[in-house]
């Protein structure tokens, strides 16, 4: 019964996440992202991925200090979501902003550092939206897969690492994205400390 009563949830999510990408094409096609229209779509992308990436990090968390069971059900949508972003923002970045020279682009990759961990987070992405779906959490068993998907702790490092050092100057916001990371993983060590202590404590002596 439960599950039926949030059958809407996960279209509505995707349908949400997806409104400002439909919103940003919608403008470009139509010229009206300002007088840098490509860096404007290079910053929304970014930071849209980076917000939703953390929105799938959260969901763990939030069930355990909470106890409530639909964020989980979530989670793989929004991980979805932060890879559409982040492709898009590399497509911006490849396609509109370089024109598809990949010479260029190899050098910006080996030469500007916050391109380089920014290229490294999305390319992390990859393998972790290819086996997002139950055929391959089978494929490779749960554990091998649950450790496989913690990558998408070290893409969202990455990731506001690449926005502090894009942004340069003032870093209150990608600090701030930085801090609620901190405290999501501060969540998910505290429960894995948690667990082991009560798995010693249940061990015969």
């Amino acid at each position: 019964m439960a599950s039926s009563k949030l059958s809407w949830l996960n279209p509505a999510v995707a349908v949400g996440g997806l409104a400002p990408l439909l919103q940003l094409a919608v403008l470009g096609s139509q010229g009206e992202l300002g007088a840098n229209g490509i860096e404007f779509a290079l910053n929304q992308t970014g930071l849209f991925a980076l917000a939703v990436l953390l929105g799938s990090l959260a969901c763990t968390p939030l069930r355990l200090v909470t106890g409530w069971t639909w964020p989980a059900r979530i989670r793989r949508t929004l991980g979805l979501l932060a890879f559409t972003y982040a492709a898009a923002h590399f497509l911006t970045y490849s396609v509109l902003d370089q024109g598809l020279d990949v010479r260029a682009m190899a050098e910006d990759v080996f030469t500007r550092p916050f391109i380089t961990v920014g290229f490294t987070a999305f390319l992390l992405l990859v393998p972790l939206a290819v086996t997002s779906t139950n055929t391959w959490v089978r494929r490779l068993g749960f554990p091998t897969w649950q450790r496989l998907h913690r990558l998408a702790y070290v893409a969202a490092v990455l990731g506001v690492v690449h926005f502090v050092w894009r942004v340069k100057k003032d870093v209150t916001e990608p600090v701030l994205y930085g801090a609620v990371l901190a405290l999501l993983l501060a969540v998910r060590v505290g429960e894995a400390l948690r667990k082991r202590r009560a798995l010693a404590r249940a061990r015969p002596a």
